[in-house]
């Protein structure tokens, strides 16, 4: 009895969502309103769309030219034009944001280069310490080959089998 009542309780609530949901319809957007007709207000007003550009002596707005880079002199020149925001006119804006990438750049290449040298100079010290620890192994090599060849010298002599000269002619008695 308890599983159909769980049973019924969750079609009633998963029925109450579809249903909530597609009485639920959005609204359309309004349309946006056109930048010209947004002219012979305030800045403002204008830049409140992205896409428009406000020119100040003339009190216009009009839509960016996206076709260009930078808005011909014809439709506003570069020291009245406005952008995104009212207080900085066009002109301070590129020259702003071109001196910031070009620091973002040359940080950035600075930075690689610090960071090439000092793996350079990380490696040479790596390469020294290697070639040191190579020195003070064979050092230790040599001596321990010289040690081992002194006891089987010693040995030898204990035993008589000490080599005499080794240049000297084997004779057949």
């Amino acid at each position: 009895m308890s599983t159909l009542y769980k049973l019924s309780a969750f079609v009633t609530i998963f029925l109450g969502v579809i249903l909530s949901t597609d009485a639920q319809t959005p609204t359309p957007a309004p349309a946006p309103v056109p930048c010209v007709l947004r002219s012979n207000t305030s800045c403002d007003d204008c830049l409140k769309i992205v896409s428009c550009l406000w020119c100040e002596p003339t009190k216009q707005c009009s839509d960016y030219p996206v076709k260009n880079i930078l808005p011909p002199s014809s439709i506003c020149p570069l020291n009245d034009a406005r952008w995104g925001v009212c207080w900085v006119n066009f002109q301070i804006l590129i020259i702003t944001m071109s001196v910031l990438a070009g620091v973002i750049i040359i940080s950035i290449l600075v930075c690689c280069f610090c960071c090439c040298k000092c793996e350079r100079i990380g490696n040479k010290r790596e390469d020294a310490m290697a070639e040191r620890q190579n020195r003070a192994r064979k050092d230790r090599q040599k001596v321990r080959r010289t040690d081992m060849q002194l006891r089987h010298d010693e040995i030898r002599q204990k035993y008589g089998l000490a080599k005499g000269n080794p240049y000297t002619r084997m004779d057949d008695d």
